[in-house]
Order: C-alpha cells, then sequence, then structure tokens
C-alpha cells in the first residue's frame, strides 16, 4: 500500500528562506568590508559639456578664507562676488569650500535660515537635480542650493528666466545636504 507523501507547513518553507537569506547577506557584508573603502575628499568643480555655463574659481594651493563679515558659529556662508560657499563648523573652521554656478537671481547679503529641503526634483532647467536647500526668497524666486543628478553644470537662461538654483558639483552637493539641515544659518556676502 503506498504511503501518502507529507508536505511541510508553509512556516517551515518561510523560516527556512529568511534564514537563507541572512546568511547570504552577511556573507556578501563580510565581503564588501574586506574590499577598498572610498574616501571623501573635497573636489573643486572642473569644466563641464554645459558651454558659456563655468564657473571661474581661482586656482590656488591653498583654500579660500572664509569671507570676513560673514558671522561666527555653524554655518553655510555664499558669497555672491566668489560664487564660492563655505561650509563652517561650530569653532568657526571652514569643513569645506567650493564653487557653484549661481542662478539669474541672487539673495540680498544677509543672514537666513535653512527653511526646507528636497531630496530631489526637475529643475527650472528640466535638469533632474538632488539635495536641494532652499534658504531665501528674491524677486519671488525661491533661492536654493542643488545638483544635477548627472553632475553638470547648468545651461545658459533663456533670455528673461530668472532661476534661483545656485547649482554645484555632486560630491559639493552631497557634503552640502548632509551640513545644511533646516533650521542651519546661512550668510550671503558680497
Amino acid at each position: 500500500m503506498p504511503v501518502p507523501a507529507r508536505r511541510l507547513p508553509s512556516w517551515v518553507w518561510v523560516t527556512g528562506l529568511t534564514v537563507g537569506a541572512v546568511v547570504a547577506v552577511s556573507v556578501l557584508a563580510v565581503e564588501a568590508d574586506k574590499g577598498p573603502h572610498p574616501t571623501a575628499t573635497a573636489t573643486r568643480p572642473s569644466a563641464s559639456a554645459s558651454a558659456g555655463a563655468q564657473p571661474t574659481p581661482t586656482k590656488s594651493a591653498a583654500p579660500a578664507a572664509v569671507p570676513d563679515g560673514s558671522g561666527t558659529g555653524r554655518r553655510i556662508v555664499y558669497s555672491l562676488g566668489q560664487k564660492r560657499v563655505w561650509l563652517v563648523d561650530a569653532s568657526d573652521a571652514s569643513r569645506r569650500t567650493f564653487a557653484v554656478w549661481p542662478g539669474t537671481v541672487d539673495p540680498a547679503p544677509g543672514t537666513y535660515t535653512v527653511g526646507a529641503r528636497t531630496d530631489a526634483t526637475t529643475g527650472s532647467d528640466g535638469v533632474q537635480i538632488e539635495h536641494i536647500v532652499y534658504f531665501a526668497t528674491a524677486s519671488g524666486v525661491n533661492v536654493a542650493f542643488s545638483s544635477a543628478v548627472d553632475g553638470s553644470s547648468p545651461p545658459p537662461p533663456a533670455a528673461g528666466v530668472q532661476t534661483g538654483g545656485i547649482r554645484m558639483k555632486t560630491a559639493d552637493g552631497d557634503a552640502l545636504w548632509t551640513f545644511g539641515e533646516t533650521g542651519t544659518t546661512v550668510v550671503v556676502v558680497e
């Protein structure tokens, strides 16, 4: 007489698959930890394929000093004239500085606060942007720091178009996003 086949309950299968997946992920994590680790570097923006939209940072061995009159304490400093941003810690030491591509609308010199942040959206130029940090409004236009997802510089705006985006390289945008939490002080200087 044939013996009927016994089926395992579904919870046994689910438990077995879960344990197998955890073991596989653990093995992969251990292997990944043995590999090379990336190191963060402060890079300056370089020329990109977008014609005519390149920042003009000055070449120097020493990083640019935080502008006088930009306040004290932890803050983001944006210089309109130098087209440059500094991330300054609580001890007034510059942790990072980089050149940026400003929009056509500049905020007035003064002290602002990061009021909102958006992970990603489409910029007014149609480019996918990320790490948008809003801090001012000028001429009815929101002013914010951001970086293009593809790392490109912004194209020249059409005549008469007002843009408030202050674009930067992706690595700089990542650093500013991490530093510029909601409520962070932003100081705009000439």
